[in-house]
């Protein structure tokens, strides 16, 4: 997104705010976020600090006297100093289309509801979590798109969004439109164990949407006679009836859920690189069977 914004020009980037290097790989190297990587190639200033509310980044900005700030998944709560500082507001680049799916995953989020679009929603930062008045919006068909396609898709049309409001902002200007009431909903942060497929709780169109939803992070997976994570890496829902767990068809590998059956198209057992369902049973899973458990 800063890529977009450089590259449409009219206005001055000067000064980048990115989270700290972080570790990465087996290595635990310091690795930079890509956003800082871009700033320094286009030679603007970077500032990572690692607290917020100690004034610095709010004074920083005052000195600089910046008319107008961006943020854009920044992963952290800005303090009222610091959205504040700039001379007339603090926008933020929201992936769903408030005020629906305020919080820090609104992209998975609405693949798990099913939403059949979503988009971008360009605000003011306030002090309620997303609950700012919005500026201009973007929308797009989710379709079948899993969420590492859906983020690029976002990323794509969030900075086309950005782009355009400060266009219609110097131009004619924003209308500032304050969220409703009705159709509030949230996205909490997932985690790792958020991937867990519970044949028993769950539908089959809804375990499909997990499995795109969580595609490529954090995963979907069961666990498998050893109690190792078995990964789902694609599936889809199909008409089949069983006992919720149970394999009811080899080939195609479909297990029935709370209601019809999940379809395993490719999987990825303890240690190896995902693979076609046809494999995994000809190898590591030859000894499954119609009736028994995936999972252990």
């Amino acid at each position: 997104m800063l890529a977009r914004l450089l590259d449409a020009g009219g206005d001055e980037v000067v000064l980048v705010v990115c989270q700290p290097n972080r570790p990465k790989g087996r290595g635990k190297k310091l690795v930079a976020p890509p956003v800082k990587e871009l700033a320094l190639a286009r030679g603007l200033e970077v500032v990572q600090p690692r607290k917020l509310r100690d004034g610095m980044l709010a004074a920083q900005l005052l000195e600089l006297s910046i008319d107008l700030a961006i943020v854009v998944a920044y992963g952290r709560i800005l303090p009222v100093d610091v959205f504040e500082a700039p001379t007339f507001a603090t926008w933020n680049v929201h992936a769903s289309l408030l005020p629906r799916h305020r919080g820090a995953s609104p992209i998975q989020h609405a693949i798990l509801a099913g939403d059949e679009e979503t988009g971008v929603t360009l605000m003011r930062l306030s002090e309620g979590m997303d609950e700012g008045p919005m500026l201009h919006t973007k929308r797009v068909h989710v379709g079948e798109q899993t969420g590492g396609e859906l983020f690029d898709t976002l990323a794509t049309l969030g900075g086309e969004a950005l782009v355009e409001g400060l266009a219609l902002a110097k131009r004619d200007g924003l209308d500032v439109v304050p969220q409703p009431d009705d159709g509030v909903t949230y996205a909490p942060m997932i985690d790792k164990q958020d991937g867990l497929l519970d044949f028993e709780a769950s539908d089959a169109a809804t375990l499909a949407r997990r499995v795109r939803a969580f595609d490529p992070w954090p995963g979907t997976f069961v666990r498998d006679a050893k109690g190792q994570p078995l990964k789902i890496t694609s599936a889809r829902a199909v008409e089949a009836d069983g006992a919720p767990g149970t394999i009811v068809s080899l080939k195609p590998l479909v297990v029935a859920a709370a209601s019809g059956g999940l379809e395993i198209e490719t999987l990825q057992p303890p240690g190896k690189k995902p693979m076609p369902a046809d494999a995994y049973l000809n190898g590591a899973g030859r000894h499954l069977a119609v009736g028994a458990p995936l999972a252990g």
